[in-house]
């Protein structure tokens, strides 16, 4: 196997995940029929997954020239798919030879979805030609290529005779109509959706209990590929990528279900917006969002797919904003949002939003300008408040809410290399008729997806993060908010605060300091923390110092375990001092290296020389300990 470098093999990577059941079709397709259609399909899945090239040095002597950049590293998608030829070919002559590594499939047989007479004879067709023929077949009706295109690719894959085999698949085309790209495209050639059948019931009744084998069975085949139910009454020639693109068949939600469901998030939104019937614009929208013609802008959240529509989508909202025509479809697991200006290009913008809630799903960002944008509100939400967070006693201020839900313009928080003097939010309250009514804290960290806010106060016993809607709240806020700079585009789901210790200081310092971990919740999974050291301040909005830092933690969730973190504090006399706070479960502090000292309890002061080292740790109950996080 040829070696490539890393950032190759990252392209080649990111072809396969983005184009798999492309390649795995064209590769189902040139793969022997006579190996039978069970083994195609597992095929076919193992040598895309084979293609990926491996990362490494390429040999050459010393002092010559690089190789020029020939037609195979054009660009990771030609890579991966001129690999995949070759390991599909190389089953012409041994059909029989072992399956590629793939997910074990016991006592299930896996097909395509079966399709018509025309299907039926194309396939047949296919079978009577040799593996280049195949092959010639698919680059023309399956990956688009002009016969010089596809030569090329044929010469690269080893085809001994590129042009032999391009006449005998012209010949094949002519006899087989002009249809074949539709049908090639169809169900009967899709081996990522597969029906299943058993396989000899009573010979795997006498090796195996038939329990295990066949909840071994269905495991292994979902992991395969997604298992195709039910009756399909729909035309056998219109494929899934067809049906995805089919604006009649978007998803509509009716209007009043979000009232009355127990799945309050996207799924439960109608279809809003003055254009929600224009299957016109709905068809362009999910056109483009299938194949971005060249200059189209694209931008998606951290950890989020921009893949095709792979099923119909759900619209949620199709109108004007700001001169600019706006479609927002929901996939089930992202928002696209398509945006369609007078006189450039098309945009599309992807957010993953999986699992969402009645908060996470309350809204999304509709429209976007130089220091603007404007939310589209979840049906249940009622009325909405823009606050300034570094304001905390400030009274909000209404904002007037248009028909199909989209809201006034709000101001964008500060970018990063800007000063933060203000940072919009807004309070949302959900309608009465939700059981759960509850008033909560939204912000822009721009992207499509707001972020949720959220506060737990350091009270003994105090559940985990609640609504950020009380005066403490807001003040711890207040003091944290330009904080959130840093996670700009990190696809963020909710942030909250936990003032989890108190702490007196030294010297009779004045009121206490507040020791508070802000945890930041990825839509992806991963979390990142910062612990801040909050002491008296003479505003309401002066920040805190930041104490320690951790990503891809569970600390300071409900998953985790108990948190330290320590400064050093000057105080009024000029002395200074070691600071450390742990979280409840902390049952001591202890401080090592150019500093010695220890305390029972979750806090510690010492008097420490400012450049001191020390290595501070908090004792747990188990006999354990947590080290102390650093900046």
């Amino acid at each position: 196997m040829d070696e490539r470098t890393r950032a190759d093999v990252e392209r080649a990577e990111a072809a396969i995940v983005e184009h798999y059941p492309r390649l795995v079709r064209l590769g189902y397709l040139v793969l022997p029929p006579s190996m039978g259609r069970h083994r195609r399909v597992l095929a076919a899945h193992g040598l895309v997954q084979r293609a990926l090239p491996r990362a490494g040095r390429r040999g050459r002597d010393r002092g010559a020239l690089p190789a020029q950049r020939g037609p195979e590293t054009a660009s990771g998608y030609e890579l991966v798919r001129l690999r995949t030829l070759r390991l599909a070919l190389a089953y012409e002559d041994r059909p029989a030879r072992p399956l590629p590594a793939v997910p074990l499939v016991w006592g299930l047989r896996l097909f395509p979805r079966a399709g018509g007479a025309d299907e039926l004879a194309l396939d047949q067709a296919l079978s009577a030609v040799p593996a280049p023929v195949r092959a010639a077949v698919g680059l023309w009706h399956l990956e688009g290529l002009d016969r010089d295109a596809a030569r090329a690719v044929l010469a690269a894959a080893g085809v001994g005779d590129p042009d032999v085999a391009q006449r005998a698949a012209g010949l094949l085309d002519r006899a087989t109509g002009a249809g074949a790209a539709a049908l090639l495209n169809s169900g009967e050639f899709d081996p990522c959706t597969v029906q299943t059948r058993p396989t000899d019931l009573l010979r795997r009744r006498q090796r195996v209990r038939a329990s295990v084998a066949l909840a071994a069975a269905l495991a292994a085949g979902t992991a395969v590929a997604g298992v195709a139910g039910g009756d399909d009454t729909r035309p056998r020639h219109e494929t899934v990528a067809q049906q995805a693109l089919d604006p009649a068949r978007l998803l509509r939600t009716p209007n009043d279900r979000w009232a009355d469901t127990s799945r309050v998030d996207f799924t439960a939104w109608p279809p809003r917006g003055r254009q929600a019937g224009d299957r016109e614009l709905l068809g362009r929208a999910l056109r483009v969002w299938a194949t971005p013609p060249a200059g189209t802008r694209i931008t998606a959240s951290a950890g989020t797919s921009t893949r095709p529509p792979d099923q119909p989508p759900r619209l949620l909202y199709a109108g004007l904003i700001d001169n600019v025509m706006v479609v927002v479809f929901h996939d089930g697991d992202r928002l696209v949002r398509y945006a369609e200006p007078a006189d450039t290009t098309p945009t599309l913008h992807f957010a993953r939003v999986d699992n969402a809630d009645l908060t996470t799903g309350g809204a999304l960002v509709i429209g976007r300008g130089n220091g603007w944008m404007r939310y589209l509100l979840a049906p249940w939400v009622s009325d909405i408040t823009a606050l300034d967070l570094l304001a905390p006693d400030a009274p909000g201020r209404g904002l007037h809410l248009a028909p199909d839900g989209v809201t006034d313009r709000i101001p964008t928080p500060p970018g990063d290399g800007g000063d933060c003097g203000t940072w919009p939010a807004a309070r949302l309250r959900s309608s009465t008729r939700i059981a759960e009514n509850r008033a909560f804290l939204l912000t822009d960290l721009g992207d499509l997806a707001p972020v949720h806010l959220t506060y737990r106060p350091a009270l003994p016993g105090a559940a985990g993060p609640g609504e950020a809607g009380d005066a403490p709240a807001l003040r711890s806020w207040a003091r944290s908010a330009c904080s959130l700079r840093s996670l700009r585009g990190a696809g963020v789901r909710s942030v909250n605060n936990w003032a989890y210790a108190e702490q007196r200081l030294p010297e009779a310092g004045g009121p206490g300091a507040t020791w508070v971990c802000n945890r930041a919740d990825t839509w992806r999974g991963p979390g990142r923390i910062t612990v801040q050291f909050q002491p008296p301040a003479a505003r309401p909005a002066d920040p805190g110092r930041t104490a320690g830092r951790a990503a891809d933690t569970a600390a300071c969730s409900p998953y985790g375990r108990p948190v330290v973190g320590e400064v050093r504090w000057q105080a009024k006399s000029g002395k200074w001092y070691l600071l450390a706070a742990g979280s409840p479960g902390i049952g001591g502090i202890d401080v090592t290296g150019g500093v010695r000292a220890g305390a029972k309890g979750a806090t510690l002061a010492v008097p420490a020389p400012q450049g001191a080292p020390a290595e501070v740790s908090g004792r747990l109950a188990d006999g354990g300990n947590v080290r102390a996080l650093r900046p």
